[in-house]
């Protein structure tokens, strides 16, 4: 199977399944983070939003083994980078990169989200309020790549440097720096880069593996959440008894249709 057959069966299977994990999103609905910490976040969570999809391709194939789709090999160090600080992790204790949250959103980007298909993308294009949601006239897929090499131009000039290559310590310091919109960008406020792209990573972590994150369950596991197992008639009544069974997705125990 060639590269671009690949990605046409990869989509096929995404798209039967229920389309992309934030198909749901509006421009009335808030775009920020709010106040969570950043590593356990997920165990703060009160729910957690189930995607109601049923499973597609139904045939037993073997995963697509696909690479990234829409960034550059730059901007994809520069996501790595920002996403392994926004939910850190090890071997042991997974974060961003061990969940494959870079690459949830280079799918993302790549499809009907990245394009905003389903937002209202009209003018007039005005500041807005919070509560007033996404308000930029740049699509996701836009936003990202205008906003990535704004902040590596911002990195050079402050420490000499693109993100990918500052230490620790100085990626987060620019993070905070675009949280608190004390990075001036020509197109947009930092802030609003840093809140979708702290969203993104908030849904790569904990949405259905077979969306290309979440991988070995990592963020379900985390907050203890089983999968959308096909019933629970037999544990429902046993209140306060652990959960034996492994976390299943969509897509079954191993989770997704994708190979990196």
């Amino acid at each position: 199977m060639n590269t671009r057959a690949k990605y046409e069966h990869v989509f096929a299977c995404l798209s039967m399944a229920g389309s992309e994990v934030s198909n749901q999103r509006s421009r009335n609905e808030p775009h920020g983070a709010g106040g969570l910490s950043r590593r356990r976040f997920v165990q703060a969570a009160l729910a957690l939003p189930v995607v109601s999809a049923l499973a597609a391709c139904s045939e037993k194939t073997k995963p697509v083994q696909v690479g990234r789709i829409f960034f550059s090999a730059d901007e994809y160090k520069f996501v790595k980078a920002a996403t392994a600080r926004l939910i850190p992790g090890t071997a042991d204790d997974p974060g961003a990169l061990q969940a494959d949250v870079p690459f949830f959103i280079d799918m993302q980007l790549a499809g009907p989200y990245g394009r905003a298909d389903r937002w209202y993308m009209e003018g007039p294009w005005a500041d807005g309020t919070e509560q007033q949601g996404y308000q930029l006239k740049e699509t996701p897929a836009q936003l990202y790549r205008k906003a990535i090499a704004a902040i590596n131009d911002h990195c050079r000039s402050q420490y000499g440097k693109v993100y990918a290559d500052l230490s620790e310590q100085q990626q987060d310091q620019v993070l905070h720096d675009m949280d608190d919109n004390k990075i001036k960008l020509k197109d947009f406020p930092a802030q609003a880069f840093f809140a979708i792209l702290w969203q993104n990573t908030q849904e790569g972590f904990l949405s259905d593996p077979m969306y290309g994150g979440n991988r070995n369950f990592a963020g379900w596991k985390l907050i203890g959440f089983p999968g959308p197992r096909y019933n629970y008639v037999d544990e429902i009544t046993k209140y306060g008894k652990p959960y034996a069974l492994p976390p299943v997705g969509l897509m079954g125990r191993d989770g997704s249709v994708l190979n990196l």
